[in-house]
């Protein structure tokens, strides 16, 4: 006899399997849709987006998730999906689909606009999602401000407020161990070797170190595009995308790192709950743990490059003659720069904190979209000395804004502090440390897999850290590991 939770599964892989179609073609669009395609894909997109909205705030899902919360079984898988619930049904399907369409034509907006450093041509777009945004924090409710609905999308009980204090008692610490760390980096000088690094050979070698970390190449592959991402097609289809430096091999290397990060917790995640709040990564904030882990604590660290840089050599023979002292000295070059995916660890989460005040004052109104460029360049005047030389370079960088992604960006840092935490409960352990040492990361990734991946979205994500590490989430692990790597 099916029960009421049976038939609330079945519901859900439902809507999977339409959500997932649209994860599809969403993929295809940022890798290999011809250019004239992109009006129709919008269409697609608005279409499967709002059906699969009907089908998660339907009165039948309704009904099953009443009988199945009367039955007392798995209350806490229950309790978070009456959470996306309710909060799915406070949003007309009209919006759900005004919104995925929106994005969809804004992101071929801000390719254009940043190939040409063109903002003007992408502030209508941003205007347009700016307004949903508001929106829909409108209708989800608050009680502080409309950003504090929009993080809530992306890092489960965090608010406006709490970050912003966070920030504040990490913005002197992180700039004082910025400049200090730029300051000694500059005195060495180290670079490394010209290129070319040619594309082919990069590819290959991004590949080896992808399947060392546990990548899993027959539920995934890696593509290119104009911004790394990573994104989930099914529960055995994971896709990584990077974009490639002819002059700096590092480049694609940590971006592939870093998506493989993000591939590796959905390769973790339970495959038979996949729809479901148990098959689901638990925020942004967890799952940039998990791609700053690999990109920053493993991929630049010093035994990583001392099993990988002769590896490295024979793609790029420049390397050969380059010691490890001297090419870690490069890989933990420490310099301001313009650019946030290619920033180093000293400089990243200013990167961040620049983000982070400007959306929360395009939110609430206090910044016009027509004065981004403006704030943008004076913020960032402000925490780096320095002011891009053109919107590409500035605030037209990123993708996130053209995905409607307001409330996004703090999650970086929160990953960063959740990773050192990590990082550091894990390696406590001899085994697993010896592993990290030896270039050997089953034990490290079994580590995650058992204390993070396989947690779902049930738990908090202070939650999911403090039951991993014994520790409420802290920002010490990261300061800590920033020090020694840079100032020691």
């Amino acid at each position: 006899m099916s029960t009421a939770l049976d038939r609330l599964r079945t519901l859900a892989r439902e809507r999977a399997m339409v959500s997932s179609a649209a994860s599809v073609i969403g993929w295809d669009q940022e890798t290999y849709l011809p250019e004239a395609g992109h009006e129709w894909r919008a269409d697609q997109l608005a279409w499967l987006s709002e059906k699969a909205h009907d089908l998660g705030t339907s009165s039948a899902w309704g009904d099953a998730l009443l009988q199945a919360e009367a039955s007392g079984l798995s209350p806490a898988l229950l309790a978070a999906m009456r959470r996306d619930f309710d909060r799915a049904t406070k949003l007309p399907g009209e919006l759900v689909a005004r919104e995925a369409q929106a994005s969809s034509l804004a992101k071929v907006a801000w390719a254009e606009a940043r190939k040409n450093s063109d903002f003007p041509s992408f502030a209508p777009h941003l205007e347009t999602l700016l307004a949903i945004a508001r929106e829909k924090a409108e209708r989800w409710g608050y009680q502080a401000e409309a950003y504090d609905a929009l993080l809530d999308t992306y890092e489960r009980g965090a608010t406006a407020e709490g970050i912003a204090s966070l920030f504040d008692t990490l913005k002197p610490r992180l700039r004082d161990l910025a400049a200090s760390a730029v300051e000694r980096s500059a005195a060495r000088d180290a670079k490394l070797p010209g290129g070319p690094y040619p594309i082919v050979q990069q590819q290959a070698f991004n590949a080896k170190v992808a399947e060392s970390l546990g990548f899993d190449f027959k539920a995934g592959r890696i593509d290119t595009t104009a911004h790394p991402f990573c994104t989930t097609l099914g529960p055995r289809d994971i896709r990584l995308t990077t974009r490639y430096d002819e002059n700096d091999f590092t480049s694609s290397l940590f971006g592939v790192m870093h998506e493989a990060g993000h591939g590796l917790y959905e390769q973790g995640l339970p495959g038979s709950e996949f729809g479901l709040p148990s098959g689901e990564a638990a925020s942004l904030g967890i799952h940039e743990s998990q791609s700053r882990l690999w990109e920053n604590h493993i991929g630049r660290s010093y035994p990583f490059w001392q099993k990988w840089l002769p590896v490295a050599a024979e793609h790029f023979p420049q390397l050969a003659n380059i010691s490890l002292d001297d090419f870690m000295a490069a890989v933990h070059r420490a310099e301001f720069s313009f650019i946030r995916v290619e920033a180093d660890e000293a400089t990243y989460d200013l990167h961040i904190l620049l983000r982070f005040g400007l959306e929360r004052q395009l939110v609430s109104g206090d910044l016009a979209v027509k004065d981004v460029p403006e704030a943008w360049n004076e913020s960032f005047r402000e925490l780096f000395g320095m002011t891009p030389p053109d919107n590409a370079r500035g605030c037209l960088q990123d993708i996130h804004w053209s995905m409607g992604g307001l409330g996004y960006f703090p999650t970086y840092t929160l990953g960063n502090l959740n990773a050192a935490q990590l990082f550091a409960a894990a390696t406590a352990d001899s085994y697993i440390a010896e592993g990290v040492a030896t270039g050997e990361y089953g034990p490290l990734l079994t580590w995650l897999r058992d204390n993070v991946h396989s947690k779902g979205a049930v738990m908090t994500p202070s939650e999911i850290v403090k039951a991993a590490t014994g520790k409420d989430p802290s920002p010490d692990a990261h300061l800590a590991h920033l020090t020694r790597r840079y100032l020691a």
